[in-house]
């Protein structure tokens, strides 16, 4: 369900060949990080599971954030069919996720 990846290219592979990708960029200096982290877990099981979940540290794989114009965490993009659709940074609410998640899911996998 969920993976973390450390290069670039493995995250753009993963973006390629699965219809949907959230990729949630965070570090462990970043509590917002760290407590939103087990909410989107959940969220993706319960209600997205066919989302392939990817999380990638910032600090240790500064290259992958630098290629999608991350510059804060946590920062968390949707990918669907190799298109990003949304991203959100800092101060994420999990109720709006799931509402932008719902949209563009229920269209690509229903």
């Amino acid at each position: 369900m969920y993976k973390e990846l450390y290069t670039l290219q493995e995250v753009k592979d993963e973006v390629k060949k699965h219809m949907g990708v959230m990729l949630y960029f965070y570090n462990d200096h970043c509590p917002p990080c760290i407590s939103l982290r087990p909410k989107v877990i959940k969220m993706v099981e319960e209600k997205f599971p066919e989302l392939k979940l990817v999380f990638i540290n910032s600090e240790k794989s500064p290259e992958v954030p630098a290629h999608y114009s991350v510059f804060s965490n946590p920062t968390i993009i949707l990918f669907m069919d190799g298109r990003e659709y949304f991203r959100n940074s800092k101060y994420i609410s999990e109720h709006q996720l799931a509402e932008q998640t719902d949209r563009l899911y229920n269209m690509a996998f229903e």
